[in-house]
């Protein structure tokens, strides 16, 4: 939708695209679907859910076996964006690297966007 021929909407690192592809077919589920939403300090939130069909309108990126769905809603806020799974002692979680993102809380669970 908001894409630019031959590119991809989204990147997803080989660590993140390992952990999508374990969480697809741990119980058959098509791939993850992302999102944004309101909410948090900062005004938007990412979400993740569990895809058991794909919607038409969806934006979709596979690769390695891994396969993300992008929300209509949320596409030209996530055009760009690098997907990426990353462990450390005490969490293991996915991680937006987001060009269009002109703010971030402290604690990395909410976002803004320029102009918003």
């Amino acid at each position: 939708m908001f894409g630019i021929p031959g590119k991809q909407a989204v990147t997803i690192t080989p660590a993140a695209s390992k952990q999508i592809a374990k969480l697809m077919a741990k119980d058959g589920h098509e791939g993850l679907r992302i999102g944004v939403k309101k909410g948090g300090c900062a005004g938007m939130e990412y979400t993740m859910d569990y895809v058991e069909t794909i919607d038409p309108l969806d934006e979709v990126v596979e690769q390695d076996g891994a396969r993300v769905m992008i929300a209509p809603m949320a596409q030209m806020f996530l055009f760009g964006t690098e997907i990426d799974y990353e462990v450390s002692l005490l969490e293991a979680s996915f991680k937006f690297n987001n060009p269009n993102v002109s703010e971030a809380c402290g604690c990395g669970e909410s976002i803004k966007f320029e102009g918003m």
